[in-house]
């Protein structure tokens, strides 16, 4: 199922549509509730935020199943797939936000929507909200749709979009003490990250591959990179980029103190392409090229 414009998908729900570019509606009271019948996948072109009350269905996302359990939230991104499987004999009490890219093209949150990161978490790295904060995530939704079943005036996309970025926010803090009352879970995660960022480079085939990216740890610690990315830097203090490069950076030191390597013989070991590349990247973090840094350790 595509859903590209916000019409289309209340007319598959048997809803009106009161806004063109956003919709707020529970799955358990719409009028063609045979619609969520069956697996569908969705091919997503708008944002979307669901809150589940009760547990009803198993989402897959990423080729990874997830048990979508009462007051957990998700949420989409455009161009994101996910497949759903209800299961039989269950309620949709599932709160739903949908809005379109156009809604907030423009304004402040267009500009900042990429600071959610949790838009690209995978569905196992969901939102569990207590019961304070699923009502906190109700009352937004109140006010969202509020604004949008009153007649469209000058105030009305301002207004929205100002509840939506509100009710972001919120999600901000409470995956921040998702964070937190996660420490053991999230320690694992850090423990593993660190012995495949050792084996990476003690292989020597990282020649070859070069430089690892944070979505190849992300994926060896089965997460997705945003939530990967947020947790080290939540536990650490660091982000997966400043890990990687302080370790290449040690090697690179380690390496250009033997003088029978050459510059270009030292970016070559560590798996740069041009020794360009790799002289900019060492001044970028050291302060010094690997030669100044050579010669400084030689006095």
């Amino acid at each position: 199922m595509q859903i590209d414009n916000i019409d289309a998908y209340n007319k598959l729900l048997g809803i009106e549509t009161f806004h063109p570019l956003v919709t707020v509606c529970n799955l358990k009271d719409v009028p063609h509730p045979e619609a969520l019948e069956g697996e569908i996948t969705y091919h997503y072109g708008v944002y979307a935020l669901f809150l589940k009350n009760t547990r009803s269905c198993l989402l897959t996302y990423g080729h990874r199943p997830y048990d979508y359990s009462d007051g957990t939230v998700t949420s989409f991104a455009p161009g994101q797939i996910v497949h759903v499987q209800p299961i039989p004999n269950m309620d949709h009490d599932v709160l739903c936000l949908l809005f379109h890219p156009d809604l907030i093209r423009g304004t402040f949150l267009g500009q900042h929507i990429h600071e959610y990161h949790f838009f690209d978490y995978a569905s196992n790295e969901a939102l569990h909200t207590s019961e304070r904060e699923r009502q906190t995530y109700i009352d937004c939704i109140a006010k969202i749709q509020q604004e949008v079943e009153r007649p469209i005036d000058k105030f009305s996309r301002r207004l929205i979009c100002q509840n939506i970025q509100l009710l972001l926010d919120y999600c901000l803090r409470f995956y921040d003490r998702q964070f937190i009352t996660r420490e053991d879970d999230n320690h694992d995660v850090i423990v593993r990250f660190e012995k495949e960022l050792n084996d990476y480079f003690s292989n020597s085939s990282f020649v070859a591959a070069g430089i690892p990216t944070v979505k190849y740890f992300a994926e060896k610690c089965f997460l997705s990179p945003n939530y990967f990315g947020d947790l080290v830097k939540k536990e650490t203090g660091k982000t997966p980029q400043e890990y990687i490069q302080a370790k290449v950076i040690d090697l690179a030191k380690e390496l250009l103190m033997d003088t029978k390597l050459s510059v270009a013989q030292v970016a070559d070991r560590l798996g740069f392409e041009y020794s360009q590349h790799f002289n900019r990247y060492f001044k970028r973090s050291v302060g010094l090229t690997p030669t100044e840094y050579r010669k400084q350790q030689a006095v």
